[in-house]
């Protein structure tokens, strides 16, 4: 396993549902870098789910990574959730099928190369790197809405 890598994931949206974006601050050895996007018409909670996906698709090698959320949603569904899930063949508990199964499979497979270990933070409480990541997800949704009306 390669060094230590921090994620903080952060997602976002104008109406639920409507013009969503997700961001994320990636730190390695004390290097950091910055990567967000949005969607036209999606959820928060799967633009919390993007984020992580693509701050986990950014890594190259196996790595420890620690994922840094304030989404109750996300850290529950995937270090309490995920596991019953599967053995039920993506159904929840009362038999419903689980919301957004698209991308808790990605989430699925890309942990599997890694050893990962997530944290919660209370979102919107001056936490700098959780500040930061929500900043990013919300740069995807202005940058939409820009595209949309034909700037840029």
């Amino acid at each position: 396993m390669q060094g230590k890598v921090e994620l903080y994931t952060d997602g976002a949206c104008r109406g639920n549902p409507g013009p969503g974006g997700w961001g994320v601050l990636l730190r390695y050895r004390g290097a950091e870098k910055e990567l967000y996007g949005g969607e036209a018409e999606t959820t928060n909670n799967r633009m919390e789910l993007t984020a992580v996906i693509m701050g986990l698709k950014e890594l190259k090698r196996p790595c420890r990574v620690r994922i840094g959320t304030d989404s109750q949603y996300v850290l529950k569904g995937a270090s309490e959730w995920l596991e019953g899930w599967k053995r039920r063949n993506w159904k929840t508990a009362s038999k419903a099928p689980v919301l957004n199964r698209d991308l808790w499979q990605q989430i699925d497979e890309l942990v599997q190369t890694h050893e990962v270990s997530w944290e919660w933070i209370r979102g919107h409480s001056g936490h700098a790197e959780n500040e930061k990541a929500d900043s990013l997800a919300n740069q995807g949704i202005d940058e939409l809405a820009l595209d949309g009306s034909g700037a840029g």
